[in-house]
């Protein structure tokens, strides 16, 4: 794929159609076409020091992310740590990371390419473009790579963002309701006892407390029973 249609793809996405990881496995997969020498490709995210790959387009790329984390240590990691760019030409004979560059060499990579991707405050990550071919990435490739990574970075702080926003918006909506249905509860036990309000939540939290449940679920409870006999 021509880079520069890879970007415009990039730029397209609709958050409202898609999720996190939905942009996440695009930005895999259109890397995996528009960097020349890429065999396959992965997401890494790393938040409050612990990565996991987010997308993936197959087996060998997760594996060698994988054998990062295991070990604590490897090109993704580093380059997900200094926002940089790490190129492993040739895995066989790399000095950095010996652990991780044989076990590399036995699943059959030859050569890795790692882009630091600033997400947000507090999570970091890496775009990582694998081959099993030695000396795949040029200085063209490690370029491309490097400009798809600074579009990805935008689209997946968006994504990021408009993931928390929408589920902070549906906690509150959440929490609205429970509130709702909590005072309802209320009325009917005022109405009953002929109590204050404090009084009625006093029963209804001591009710919570006696059979172990939710306050919420004791109050949807006592609604619906209400609801029944009228």
């Amino acid at each position: 794929m021509d880079p520069e249609a890879a970007f415009a793809q990039l730029a397209r996405i609709k958050l409202g159609e898609t999720d996190l990881d939905g942009v996440l496995g695009t930005i895999a997969g259109l890397a995996r076409q528009a960097v020349p020498g890429a065999d396959e490709v992965s997401v890494t995210l790393v938040r409050d020091r612990k990565a996991q790959t987010a997308a993936s387009t197959g087996d060998l790329a997760l594996y060698l992310d994988e054998v990062q984390y295991a070990l604590g240590s490897g090109p993704c990691l580093h380059a997900a740590a200094t926002a940089g760019a790490m190129v492993l030409s040739r895995i066989a004979t790399e000095t950095r990371w010996p652990q991780w560059t044989a076990r590399a060499s036995e699943l059959g990579a030859g050569s890795s390419l790692s882009i630091g991707l600033p997400v947000q405050e507090r999570t970091t990550g890496a775009l990582n473009v694998y081959s099993t071919a030695p000396e795949a990435f040029d200085d063209s490739a490690v370029q491309v790579a490097e400009s798809f990574a600074a579009y990805a970075a935008v689209a997946l702080a968006n994504a990021h963002l408009y993931d928390t926003t929408t589920t902070l918006a549906e906690q509150m909506r959440a929490a609205m309701e429970h509130r709702a249905v909590i005072e309802q509860a209320k009325g009917i036990i005022m109405a009953e006892r002929r109590c204050t309000a404090d009084e009625a939540f006093r029963i209804l939290a001591g009710l919570s407390q006696d059979t172990n449940r939710k306050l919420r679920d004791v109050a949807a409870a006592l609604v619906a029973q209400a609801s029944r006999r009228s």
